[in-house]
């Protein structure tokens, strides 16, 4: 059962609070509720998320009173970590794979910090990122008013971007850490909440400009509006978000060097194909990992008995590349793959031992059925079936 609020317009929020999209306001949350078959509406028990404890790699289960680190912090520091969070954004069921991991990646590392995901209504897995995340927030462009809405009908090829604009809007959350779904965390990073608005590392490609896969951010209704208004002004000179934040936080490049962060917080996967002696040097000191480009993790076939991925779906990427992949994959089969087991079969094939995610097939539109239909394409022992036609009129009629 799913554990959810609902308050008013705003957007489907989990636990903690309902951004109103028409008003730009933060509303407080109905209280949490377990809708049972019937749709009667029960008080939601305490969730405890799944935790996995031990250093890198280590996938041991640990008590659900192990989060944070040792010691017992202060009332001041329990107030700071229930102000601070991670985010990370979902725009469909395959990066919903990789945001699990990411979650159960940060939990592995006992993170004292909140977790948020923001999803798109494309996600269907609303039920198991509610296990591993302290908060799952819906996001609808469409369903927007004001700026977001005339950013999107201006700008449509901003849509994803736009998306991950809305982080500035959690402002129940003092400072913030976005970190893309194709990340993985390798150690605890809470010390990036030391950090300022805007700390980001820069881009192995160029960098003069940051990375926006990993940076620190302050959310504020006010920000969001000016991202907005500069969206829909200047786009973005590369068609994305992180062209888009670099022409708004144009400084960063000159501005305080305490803003760059090292580039052990957001290490390429393939980053010792182009330095190799950089990488024997510091690459151990990795803190997390970012599979830019085409090759995600999801993407390969994985052998669970070799614990490898294979060679054809690694690409030809240096060997440290493949073992961040498999590092991945361990933490999704051990971590990610049992929360989902009812789940798992849309997206998930197996044969002769090995494993992979590939994308549900896509439903066909009203309009691609009647044209199929217009140029004689009838699948008349299957979905066209007579039987199946004769059930849909039944139960119009009845």
């Amino acid at each position: 059962m799913l554990a959810a609020s609902r308050c008013g317009e705003g957007t489907l929020s989990r636990d903690r609070g309902v951004l109103s999209e028409r008003t730009g306001t933060v509303r407080p949350s109905c209280p949490p509720v377990l809708w049972g078959s019937l749709g009667s509406p029960q008080r939601a028990p305490p969730r405890s998320p799944p935790d996995l404890d031990g250093q890198q790699g280590d996938l041991r289960l640990s008590s659900p009173h192990g989060h944070g680190h040792s010691g017992s912090p202060g009332p001041c520091c329990l107030v700071l970590m229930t102000t601070q969070a991670f985010v990370t954004l979902a725009t469909n069921d395959m990066y919903c794979q990789g945001a699990l991991v990411l979650g159960l990646s940060l939990r592995n590392h006992k993170t004292s910090r909140k977790l948020v995901v923001l999803i798109t209504p494309e996600v269907s897995s609303l039920d198991v990122l509610s296990r591993v995340f302290d908060e799952v927030v819906e996001v609808n462009l469409m369903d927007s008013e004001d700026y977001i809405h005339l950013a999107f009908l201006r700008r449509p090829e901003l849509g994803v971007t736009l998306t991950k604009l809305h982080c500035w809007t959690l402002t129940r959350y003092s400072k913030c850490v976005f970190l893309d779904a194709d990340t993985l965390v390798l150690h605890n990073i809470d010390e990036l909440f030391d950090r300022e608005e805007l700390s980001a590392a820069p881009d192995p490609g160029w960098p003069d400009c940051f990375n926006s896969g990993v940076f620190v951010f302050q959310p504020s209704l006010e920000t969001h509006q000016l991202l907005l208004q500069h969206a829909t002004e200047h786009g973005s000179f590369d068609g994305a978000d992180q062209g888009l934040l670099n022409s708004f936080f144009r400084d960063w490049p000159t501005a305080d060097i305490h803003k760059h962060l090292p580039f052990i917080y957001n290490l390429t996967s393939n980053a010792a194909y182009t330095y190799s002696p950089a990488f024997q040097q510091f690459g151990s000191s990795a803190k997390v990992v970012h599979f830019l480009g085409s090759t995600k993790p999801w993407n390969c076939t994985y052998d669970p008995q070799t614990g490898s991925v294979s060679e054809q779906g690694a690409g030809s990427g240096p060997r440290q590349h493949v073992t961040f992949l498999n590092l991945w994959w361990r933490l999704f089969q051990e971590g990610a793959r049992p929360l989902q087991s009812v789940t798992l079969p849309d997206c998930m094939t197996s044969g002769v031992g090995l494993m992979s995610i590939q994308e549900k097939p896509k439903e066909p539109s009203p309009e691609e059925e009647r044209k199929k239909w217009e140029e004689g394409r009838i699948d008349y022992m299957g979905k066209d079936a007579f039987s199946r036609i004769q059930e849909k009129l039944d139960r119009f009629l009845h």
